[in-house]
């Protein structure tokens, strides 16, 4: 089989460090005025350059993100703005607007162009259209199966073609959502989502009636706002859950009244339009036979022990389908462990089989790990490793040593501040301390608290 492309996400060139490191063959990164991430993006110029170059030298790719749907005033300024950074020999743009994308194979027409999910692309009459545009890769649409990605590919096998793997989904189709922009005049579409659909929305009481069926409870004694008050204290300063917290309530929204959607509160609130995060690691055997040439984790915001994770998981699925070895479902409890919403295998599969579902649910509960620290030096003469500690942990505790070329397990059985005074325990984060590690090539290394 051909060799499959893991794509990994590079919000700041720490990010893009690990991402390389441990396993990622390319990244991508968004430069801030004509992506969707102007927020939270490391990549201005001087760090573009940076990043471009490194990964140059480590014989990886950068993809760059000019993927805005723009408005005139950035038309206007396109070509200038861009010039420069065409310069620095980014490995492709990743485009969406066809306007910027003519614009493009005008002025620079060796560039290579990746087609955004955010054109929504779901079929191969679209492929087959882009690729007489002079476009060289498609990033498919969240919303297809993996029979419709095989028919396309049989379709369409001169086109390199990529798809999402893991992360957040947006709850509109691939990211063309307006709620941002109606709500705070952000808009999405222009790289300054808000995330609207992952906000707090108030809830009214229900009750269960006789025949089982719910309905508004017009004896509450709470009022709207007393009851968010609450149940928003239940998640506070590790205050006891409130029993009303398990209840099940109403959203009703201003423009429809009586129209009561039932919605579960959990301690954290309401999130009736935040989707689940994608997961389908348990696939990428199937996208590696199919011939899909790029799996791409999407976590441009998230932490680069989050990327680090997700590269070494997700590499692990890929070499081992590339070398005919069955699925290791005991990845997917090493995804579970990473900041989530809880997952979904979004639009691949309708329903997993009752094997699936069993090692899903088997290895989700029996891997359970917290980062709790990151190895920022190493004493060969001592074997000490000096940790920048991020969570909790202890003398006698059980550690996962995570290293780009390869993992294990250690019990730490010594602990010392940056002094040499012996401690019992590193209570949280902010903390330097050592303990003794193997002795090994520590670059990059992280630790993770079996718990």
């Amino acid at each position: 089989m051909k060799h499959i492309e893991l794509l990994s996400p590079a919000g700041t060139i720490r990010n893009m460090r690990y991402a390389f490191a441990f396993g990622a063959d390319a990244v991508y990164a968004g430069q801030p005025r004509y992506s969707l991430r102007v927020r939270n993006n490391d990549f201005m110029s001087d760090n573009l350059a940076k990043g471009i170059a490194e990964a140059h030298q480590l014989g990886k790719k950068f993809f760059l993100a000019a993927n805005v749907i723009p408005h005139n005033a950035k038309i206007k300024t396109f070509v200038k703005d861009m010039a420069p950074i065409i310069a620095m020999q980014p490995d492709a743009l990743i485009m969406a607007d066809p306007g910027l994308i003519m614009m493009t194979r005008e002025q620079w027409p060796e560039m290579p162009i990746h087609l955004s999910v955010q054109a929504n692309t779901v079929n191969y009459a679209s492929v087959r259209f882009w690729k007489s545009m002079g476009v060289e890769r498609v990033i498919l649409s969240r919303e297809l199966s993996l029979d419709e990605i095989a028919e396309i590919r049989q379709e369409c096998p001169d086109m390199e073609l990529e798809v999402f793997v893991h992360g957040a989904l947006c709850i509109a189709y691939s990211g063309r959502c307006l709620l941002s922009g109606y709500f705070n005049h952000r808009d999405p579409n222009q790289g300054t989502c808000t995330n609207s659909c992952r906000w707090k929305y108030d809830t009214k009481p229900a009750r269960e009636n006789a025949e089982g069926d719910y309905e508004l409870d017009e004896s509450a004694v709470l009022s709207l706002d007393d009851l968010g008050e609450t149940l928003g204290s239940a998640s506070c300063g590790g205050a006891e859950r409130h029993p009303l917290a398990d209840n099940i309530y109403f959203l009703e929204e201003e423009g429809r009244k009586g129209e009561l959607l039932p919605v579960m509160e959990d301690e954290n609130g309401t999130y009736i339009m935040n989707s689940k995060d994608l997961r389908a690691i348990e696939h990428v055997q199937r996208l590696v036979e199919i011939g899909v040439d790029s799996l791409k984790i999407e976590g441009r915001t998230k932490s680069h022990y989050y990327v680090a994770r997700t590269a070494q998981t997700y590499r692990q699925a890929i070499d081992d389908a590339l070398a005919g070895r069955p699925f290791q479902p005991q990845l997917i409890g090493v995804l579970d462990n990473l900041a989530n919403r809880g997952y979904t295998d979004g639009f691949y599969q309708r329903h997993h089989t009752h094997e699936h579902q069993n090692y899903i649910s088997g290895y989700s509960k029996s891997h359970q790990q917290q980062f709790c620290g990151e190895i920022a030096g190493y004493d060969a003469a001592t074997g000490l490793a000096d940790i920048s500690v991020k969570n909790k942990f202890a003398v006698g505790d059980k550690l996962e040593l995570i290293l780009p070329q390869g993992n294990s397990d250690i019990t730490v059985d010594r602990m010392f501040d940056k002094y040499g005074n012996p401690m019992q325990e590193a209570a949280g984060g902010g903390y330097e301390v050592r303990i003794p590690l193997p002795e090994a090539d520590c670059r990059h290394g992280l630790l993770a608290r079996y718990f």
